[in-house]
């Protein structure tokens, strides 16, 4: 070997190890590149909350027939959300939200179970009212007990198909047999004689109209809007200044994850075309 090829090999081995660190330069800037790019793609196309999916709602009974037609209506008007609904007493819904069950929006026939969430920590935001309702006696439509007026629910023999204690409606009743029992030709223990005609407490407003419906009892006081479910029932009137006036009320459930969406459908049913519906089924304006 010469000293001149002696003296090329290290030069060669210098500018091949060079030739090396360059190539794997861009190799590792590359591989650097990958990872911070994918999560920005992917980000830029995720959806956000608002954009569509499905919206749990968990609702009242008393408010099933018009939110058929008011999920229809908020579907179409906002191509890819969908509402999931389920009904159930309010009380009975309040409770599942409270233990974790997945909903979105809580819809109630009262205002004290979405505050009970509220001041729970369970419900983001205030309670939003959204509608109106009264009450009416039911009884089958043949009448058989011969219910004229609400002063007959007092008579001994009337089978009264009543609401569980917790229900709205049971409170909504129990005041209105306060003020019954004010007014002049009905005795002054009135809601003691109801009491003890009730043979059945039901879960929900929806199961004493079917209930009544089918002659298991004799009468029941229930929503306006409930009465108009059903052509197995009849009505007897309240006198107004007895009556009790029910106010609807939402909350977005603080552990949902379309906040955003569940908003949105709270704020359209509390608005123009929402309260168009509701006033279609008998519904009046919150008060």
């Amino acid at each position: 070997m010469t000293f001149r090829q002696t003296l090329l090999i290290p030069i060669l081995a210098i500018a091949l190890g060079a030739c090396s660190g360059s190539s794997a330069s861009p190799g590792g800037a590359t591989a650097t590149a990958a990872p911070t790019t994918a999560p920005s793609a992917a980000a830029s196309t995720a959806p956000s909350a608002a954009a569509g999916g499905e919206i749990q709602v968990f609702a009242a009974a008393s408010l099933k027939k018009a939110l058929e037609k008011a999920t229809a209506a908020y579907e179409t008007a906002n191509p890819g959300t969908t509402l999931a609904v389920s009904t159930d007493s309010s009380a009975a819904l309040e409770t599942k939200i409270e233990q974790g069950a997945p909903a979105d929006v809580f819809l109630s026939a009262d205002t004290k179970n979405p505050q009970k969430l509220v001041d729970g920590g369970f419900a983001t935001g205030d309670v939003t009212r959204f509608a109106g309702n009264l009450l009416t006696v039911i009884v089958p439509t043949a009448n058989p007990a011969a219910v004229k007026t609400p002063a007959d629910l007092a008579r001994a023999g009337v089978k009264i198909i009543a609401a569980a204690d917790g229900v709205p409606i049971q409170r909504y009743t129990a005041t209105l047999l306060d003020n019954l029992a004010k007014v002049s030709g009905y005795p002054a223990d009135f809601a003691a004689k109801y009491t003890a005609n009730v043979v059945s407490k039901e879960d929900n407003v929806g199961t004493i109209v079917t209930k009544v419906g089918l002659g298991e009892g004799d009468a029941g006081v229930v929503y306006v809007t409930d009465a108009k479910t059903s052509d197995k029932v009849t009505t007897v009137e309240i006198p107004v200044d007895a009556n009790v006036p029910a106010t609807y009320g939402g909350v977005v459930v603080k552990a949902s994850r379309s906040q955003d969406a569940a908003a949105a459908f709270l704020t359209w049913l509390a608005g123009p075309d929402g309260q168009a519906i509701l006033s279609s089924f008998g519904f009046l304006p919150a008060s």
